[in-house]
């Protein structure tokens, strides 16, 4: 194979990859979505305590802010948007976000 071809055959192998996604079950497309409507609601966050014998007490926070967040998006447009996007059609009924 010579230099030449590589080039042409990364551009393909990229172009695989960037066409449509997989479809993805009316559950599946319920769980994501409603994670991402979860996440637009509000920051995210965790805290983490631990101590073991050879570090002593260990501390961590972390917190997460959405897109869709950020931007004052709805969160039950955000999942009826992400639900038309994954599955296409009609948004699936979904349980009120928790709360």
């Amino acid at each position: 194979m010579t230099a030449r071809a590589l080039p042409g055959l990364a551009l393909c192998a990229l172009a695989a990859s960037c066409g449509p996604p997989p479809p993805v079950s009316p559950e599946r497309a319920a769980e994501i979505c409603a994670e991402r409507a979860r996440a637009a609601a509000g920051p995210t966050g965790a805290v983490r305590v631990g101590a073991n014998s050879r570090t002593g007490v260990e501390t961590g926070v972390s917190v997460g802010l959405s897109g869709d967040f950020l931007r004052g998006r709805d969160p039950e447009e955000v999942y009826r948007t992400c639900v038309m996007e994954l599955v296409g059609g009609t948004p699936a009924v979904r349980p009120e976000l928790d709360r």
